[in-house]
């Protein structure tokens, strides 16, 4: 019996030139700057190499190899040498130039608002995890938000109102070993061009707010 398309894993371009796109994985998956790739991607300092890394699908699972890359390939933030089974929502990052998610059905990725339900659909902003895209007034936010943006807002978002410290949300997005590498100002940064992005969407919104010596908290009224 042919296989369904929703049934069939997705890779979900993430930061990067190919931001927004995504594919569907039914056999394999060419990934590098050679025309000729599956999965193109142009850079203008040559970070990718023309075949920079594949991904297959299997009976059991979809595997993602380096071709021994001059910039390698992580998945999770992690330099792989040897091919990698993914799991639903494992990043993959190509050099420096491009990220991806991994997702294992098509039929996770939400067409839209459509079938959302409860309290949570009453919210003005939504997000959905596995697929990282975001709503404001039933507006998807494109292109989708960066990692790093989408990490921040998900955390305030499972906050629900309550205040995240400043030391959490830097240890969420940049990783708990890097947390006290990184500046006050790397935060705020990233706090000032996450509110731009949603206020591409809803310019009056202010849902993100400062607590003076504590912290950030999402304000997110029901609509």
């Amino acid at each position: 019996m042919e296989q369904s398309t929703e049934d069939l894993p997705v890779l979900l371009a993430q930061t990067g030139p190919l931001e927004g796109e995504r594919w569907t994985i039914e056999g394999e998956l060419l990934i590098g700057r050679d025309p000729n790739c599956d999965i193109v991607i142009i850079t203008h300092d040559k970070q990718v190499s023309r075949r920079h890394a594949k991904l297959t699908l299997s009976d059991e699972s979809v595997l993602v190899s380096d071709l021994g890359s001059k910039n390698g390939t992580h998945v999770n933030s992690q330099l792989i040498h040897e091919p990698v089974a993914l799991q639903d929502g494992d990043t993959i990052q190509i050099s420096i130039a491009q990220q991806f998610v991994f997702l294992s059905s098509d039929a996770t990725v939400p067409l839209g608002t459509e079938g959302l339900d409860g309290k949570e659909d009453q919210k003005l902003l939504r997000l959905d995890k596995r697929s990282r895209r975001v709503w404001i007034r039933k507006q998807e936010l494109d292109p989708p938000l960066s990692v790093a943006q989408f990490a921040m807002l998900e955390l305030l978002y499972q906050a629900d109102g309550d205040v995240v410290s400043r030391h959490e949300l830097i240890s969420t997005v940049w990783g708990e070993e890097h947390a006290y590498e990184v500046s006050n100002q790397a935060l705020d940064a990233l706090v000032r061009r996450l509110r731009d992005r949603l206020a591409e969407v809803d310019p009056k919104g202010n849902f993100i707010i400062t607590v003076r010596g504590h912290g950030l908290r999402l304000e997110n009224p029901t609509a």
